[in-house]
Parts: C-alpha cells; structure tokens; sequence
C-alpha cells in the first residue's frame, strides 16, 4: 500500500460547496491576530482569511527601506504563528464584500463564507488623494515589496551617483524626498540621513556627504501635528541637525519618475516616498454603509457595527471613540488590544451567552523615532525626548513583535547598530543592478551584503 493510500491528503476547504467557520476573521494584523490568539486558546472555530500569507510589524518597514533590517526579521508566514490553536484554520485569499442578512462574506475567487460572527480588521493603504499614478513613483510604507523597493531605489541612486561625472545629475540621484510629516515620514527622513552618513563614509567615499539632500514635503503648518507642539518642534530641530530639510505648508502638485514639484518648486530626485494620508480597506463598500473619515467605519463601544452584532471592526478599519469622545488613532497598540478585547469577550459570549463589554482603551504612550539615538515620547502630561524616549520606543516597539525570536533577532541588530553603525541588508537585487551604466558589473554590485 502507498504512503498516499495510507494517509489520504486532506483538503480542509472541500468540507462544503461553502467554507464555514464559527468566527471568520478578515485580516491577519495586529488585530486580526490578537483575535485569533485570543479565541485559539479557548477553542473556538475560526477560519482567518488574510491576502498575504504572512503576518507584518508595519512601523518598522522604514527599517527594512533603509537597510537596517532584513524583511525576515519583522514578518511570519500566518500559519506558524497560528500553528498551536488546532481550532484555527487559516486560509490566503481576498474578501471583495459581506451579505449581512445571509451572513456571508464573498471572496475574489467567487467562493463564499458562511459566518456566525464575522471579525473585519483588514487594515488600511496609503491615499494618494486621486493622484493614484503617483504610487509608481512614490511607493508607501505599507508591504513588504514596496519596502524593498524604496531601498532598491536608494542603493541604485548611490551606485549611480559614484559612476557619474555631471555634478548636478550626482546631487540629484542623491536627493531623498519624503511626502509626509507625520511619524511614518519623520521615522523615514531621520532613517535615510543616517544612511547617507554611514555609505557615504564606508561604502562610497568618493562621494561628498555635502552633496546628500533629505527633503521632508508637509501640507500642514507642522510636522508631528497628532504630537503636542514642544515635541513637534524638538523632533525638527533634531531633523535639522541631521540636515534634513523640512518645508512646511507646501503641497504637493506633481510627482514624476525622477522629480517631484512641491509649492510651486521643481525637485530633482533619486528616491520618493510617500508618507502622507492613509484611508482604510474598503470595508464601508463592502458592507453598504457611509464611511467615515480615512474610510473608516463607526462601531459601537463593543466594536461591533451599529444594527449588526455579529459584525465587528477593528484596527484602523474601524472608527472607535475614546475615553476623551474622540476618535482612537489608526496605531498597532491600539489594534492589538481591541484584537485581545474582543477575541476574549467572544470566547466568553459564544461559551456562556454574556454580552461583549465595552472597549477602552488603555494608552500606553505615542512615540516616534527621529534617528539614531533620538525619539519622542508622549503619556499625555509626561513628555521625553532624547536617549531615553528612543530607548523606550525600542522597548515598546520590541514587544508589539509577534514572537521572542522575532525580538530577539531586531534587538540584536540593533545593539549591533548602535555599537558599530553597520548595516547588513544593503542588497541590490538583479532589477536593479540593470539600471546601472552598462560599464556597471553587476556581479560585483549585487554582492554588498
């Protein structure tokens, strides 16, 4: 007898022309994991539908653009990080839309979902304001590819710059523009000008570090406008120090392969990120209802949809109040414990009939990282900056990673960083070796490691 005769394959989506789960959870985030963790652990029959395969630590792909870090070392295939709860199945597709009455949720590949509760946290993109054919010029901080692709554009900018004798054409490819000034851009701008610092002085020498550029694009009057004005304001004095120029209250008109025009100003470029307005998945089309701001959708303090308690949103999907009566920001903390809030409040609902209680949210601190050694810290009335602000945001950023191998390899890394100022992951693949000058060997370029 065969091996296959003996242990028959099994295919978990043929149990029905329908999949079927007790709670179906779209989105495996912070959120969405949280809630699966949390139901896991009680038993309960889930099926998670995400459109990657893995789970992502989005605040730290800047890290990943910039060098640092290896993608490897803040991402997860979902199922490993499932693999425990035998009540968890897992499966890669893509929800387009949700039957309420019939409890169904649809899929891209025409499949459908029957639900007793349905759990959307399915978290959000970066809104280009109608611009959409501006994201091949500036990609995001959103995925994996887009963070390697800002680094493929980096690196390729500093191997071309050395090989060009044109001046002007060198102080371009090594300008840096960043569209943005909330945490995600500031995080961006502080990251690229140490990175200029370290290949400037290791890896290109025949490059002048006065030729770098760092320019960080803001419509409003402020950076860091979510962060109280002290902070804000030390946050881009450090930026200057780094030399990292900020330009307030200019919008952006234009954005090009190679250049952007800001304020009525032309701007030459090697490399454009984009960092400014994020909008949520499209979960209000899906389910019919009016949007908020972001495309975020209210719920109720139980987190479920207003007239639907079997519907729940979560992360930056859903449009949550606080204890102040405004909206909770769109923030891996806060996804985390509404994931955790919610997978035990239904863990208890679907065991003993009790009502979900309400969210609250408990803030443990908005803090941002400015460059090596330096951040921001805001507990609302306690405020810090310096060395120990960026100490505690490595403290909270280490915890929020899925796993201990996952802490221990960006912690490692890190202190690495700080002691020597080396960067490990300046990769440049075959894509972008082509780009080079054709006198370029790309054996040679694609061999930094």
């Amino acid at each position: 007898m065969s091996p296959t005769a003996r242990h028959p394959r099994r295919d978990p989506l043929a149990r029905a022309p329908d999949l079927a789960a007790t709670v179906v959870i779209v989105g495996g985030g912070f959120a969405g994991l949280a809630c699966a963790q949390a139901l896991g652990r009680a038993g309960v029959d889930v099926l998670l539908i995400d459109r990657r395969n893995h789970n992502l630590f989005q605040p730290l792909l800047y890290q990943v653009a910039t060098a640092a870090i290896s993608p490897a070392d803040i991402s997860e295939p979902i199922r490993r990080t499932l693999a425990r709860y035998r009540s968890i199945r897992v499966i890669m597709a893509e929800a387009t839309g949700v039957e309420a009455d019939a409890r169904r949720l649809r899929l891209a590949d025409g499949r459908a979902v029957i639900f007793d509760r349905l759990v959307l946290a399915p978290g959000s993109g970066y809104d280009y304001f109608g611009h959409d054919d501006w994201r091949a010029h500036a990609p995001g901080l959103k995925s994996v590819h887009e963070a390697r692709l800002i680094r493929q554009r980096l690196l390729v900018a500093y191997e071309r710059a050395a090989q060009v004798e044109d001046g002007e054409l060198r102080r371009a490819l090594l300008t840096t523009v960043i569209v943005g000034g909330g945490p995600t851009g500031v995080e961006m701008a502080g990251a690229v000008a140490e990175l200029g610092r370290f290949l400037t002085a290791r890896d290109f020498p025949m490059l002048y570090p006065d030729d770098l550029r760092v320019l960080l694009v803001e419509a409003g009057p402020r950076i860091l406008a979510a962060f109280p004005e002290d902070l804000a304001t030390h946050a881009a004095e450090a930026l200057h120090d780094d030399r990292v120029e900020i330009w307030t209250g200019t919008r952006v008109t234009e954005i090009g392969p190679d250049h952007i025009v800001a304020g009525g100003r032309h701007v030459q470029a090697g490399c454009i990120v984009w960092a400014a307005g994020v909008k949520a998945a499209p979960v209000a089309d899906w389910l019919g209802v009016t949007p908020g701001p972001g495309g975020r959708v209210a719920v109720d303090p139980d987190l479920s949809l207003p007239g639907r308690p079997e519907i729940y949103l979560l992360g930056d999907a859903a449009l949550c109040m606080g204890a102040d009566g405004r909206p909770l920001p769109a923030l891996a903390q806060v996804a985390r414990q509404q994931g955790a809030h919610l997978g035990r409040g239904l863990a208890r609902q679907l065991k003993t009939g009790a009502p979900l209680q309400a969210f609250r949210y408990r803030n443990r601190g908005d803090t941002a990282v400015i460059g090596r050694g330096q951040a921001i810290f805001d507990w609302g009335r306690r405020r810090l900056t310096g060395r120990l602000a960026w100490l505690l945001w490595a403290i909270v950023h280490v915890a929020l990673l899925v796993n201990f191998e996952k802490r221990a390899l960006v912690s490692l890394q890190w202190a690495m960083r700080v002691a020597t100022g080396q960067r490990s992951a300046r990769l440049i693949d075959e894509t972008g070796a082509r780009s080079l000058p054709a006198s370029t060997d790309d054996s040679e370029t694609g061999a930094d490691g």
